[in-house]
Parts: structure tokens; sequence; C-alpha cells
């Protein structure tokens, strides 16, 4: 049975496995920043999995393929991610980078059908494997092998998982400092870069330190404007979220137990929504 995001979330381990999987999303970070800007903030990040939720199911159903503009504003807009016109601009600037691209229609031409880009669709894959790995690797199970014995699942899995991150309440309104970060321009990424440089600690630690961090060389490491991200750092520095041991920016950062917690806390919740997914693909003993 798939596993709850409080058995996820209480599980001893946890803290340690999604340090492994924070590194690999920063890796795909470094591997193509331009295509990450994509999942820049959450409402991008929750935008691009309904337009991949759409296109893959246009697969499966028989029906009409591609993903067509008009049911995504549709779908983004009744979900509350974003309005209508919000929703077209960025379809609009995904169509102009070529993340996704027109495909030829015999039908009303006013439908315009979209297909993700090749280097999207191993995006969302590689998103999926660590995602995978990590369930694997906290409690067990062949996620993974299943997955790659046929990828082609992840036109069943995606979907499923989209419909989860879209209705789930930790996902769409997280904690405190987690909050904060996501509506930050790669936000995201930022915490996932804390915690991938967070020292081991055990969870009753109510400090951890993170390293001596530089907001200067942050912000270019992770392709973010210097200004803004000081402005995020202190804000969650006034909430008690992290802090420095001298000088801002340029001493050893810590982050509290709190926010660690409140990462966990969103990662427990979506784990669970691809455990889900998992399992009404590939059953119970996934």
């Amino acid at each position: 049975m798939a596993l709850s995001r409080d058995e996820i979330f209480l599980h001893p381990e946890l803290h340690a496995h999604i340090k492994v999987q924070s590194a690999s999303l920063v890796g795909m970070f470094q591997q193509d920043a331009r295509l990450a800007a994509v999942f820049a903030t959450q409402q991008r990040w929750l935008m691009s999995h309904v337009g991949l939720a759409l296109y893959f199911r246009g697969m499966t159903s028989g029906g009409r393929t591609g993903l067509h503009i008009t049911t995504f504003l549709q779908t983004v807009d009744n979900a509350h991610i974003a309005s209508r016109n919000t929703a077209d601009s960025y379809l609009k600037e995904m169509i102009k980078y070529k993340y996704v691209e027109m495909l030829p229609s015999p039908e009303d031409k006013r439908l315009r059908p979209l297909a993700p880009a090749p280097h999207v669709l191993m995006a969302i894959t590689g998103w999926l494997r660590i995602h995978l790995a990590n369930l694997d690797s906290l409690v067990g199970g062949e996620r993974l092998a299943n997955f790659d014995r046929d990828p082609s699942v992840i036109a069943q899995m995606q979907p499923i998982i989209s419909d989860g991150l879209v209705t789930a309440r930790a996902v769409r309104h997280p904690e405190k400092t987690f909050s904060l970060f996501t509506w930050l321009d790669n936000g995201g990424l930022v915490m996932d870069w804390v915690i991938t440089n967070m020292e081991n600690a055990p969870m009753s630690a109510e400090r951890v330190a993170v390293g001596n961090v530089s907001t200067v060389e942050t912000a270019h490491r992770l392709n973010l404007s210097r200004t803004h991200l000081a402005r995020k750092l202190r804000e969650a520095e006034s909430m008690g979220s992290i802090g420095w041991e001298g000088r801002r920016g340029h001493s050893v950062m810590w982050v509290s137990r709190g926010f660690r917690e409140e990462y966990a806390g969103a990662q427990a919740a979506k784990l669970s929504i691809v455990d889900h997914a998992c399992e009404a693909v590939f059953g119970t003993n996934s």
C-alpha cells in the first residue's frame, strides 16, 4: 500500500535521504540551468505539471493528440494556479524557447496542439527517477526498476502525480519559510542547495551549519538576482529559520530545526504522491 505523507515524514532516516535527493535535483539544474527556469517558481512548476499531464492524457486517451492551449488555460484557471493571462504568457514563453513544439493537426487549426520538446520529456523522466530512487532507498521496493523496464508508463504516472500536486494542501500551501521561497525565482533550488550543503546532524539539533555562504557567489551559482536572494534570506532570518554565526553573507550560515522540518514535510508530501502513482501503475508491490 502506498505510503502516506505522515508515514514518510516520521521515517527516522528521511532527512539523510532527502539530502541525497536534494543533491540530485541541484545536479539536474547544473546540467541545464536554462531548462530549470521553466520550474523557477511553484506557480510555474505546477503549470508545467498540468501541461505535461494534459499532454500525456491525450496520448493515452485515444482522443485528440497533443496539448491544447484552450484546455491548458482553462485547467490552470480552474485549479486556481494562475490567471488565464498568466498561463497564456507562460505558454507563449515555452513556445518561444522551444520547450513545447507545435504539432501538425488535421483538426481545426484553432485547437493548436502542442507537445513538450524531447529534452523536456528527458527532464521530467530524470525528475521522476530521482524520486523513485529515493523511495526505494528509504523504504525498499523496486519502483525504479519497474519504471526502467518500461519508461513509457510515465504517460500514466505523471498525470496522477500532477493531480496530487495540484490538490495537496501541503504542496499548494506550504509552511512559513518554505512558502517564502516558493515564490522566489529558483527558490526551490535555493532550498535544495541549502539542504545539500548542510552538515549531517540529528533531527533534534536546533541549528545545523551549512557552511561559509557568500550571497554573491550563491546567487551567481544558482543564476539568481543577488538583491532578490539577499532580501529573501533576510526575511528567512527574521523568521528565525536561518542565520549566520558572524557577518551575514560572509560567515558560516545555519538552518533551524523548524526549517528542516518544513522542508522534510513538503518532500514527504511529494514522495507520498509519487508513491500513490506507483501503486496505481505497478500495484502494491512496487
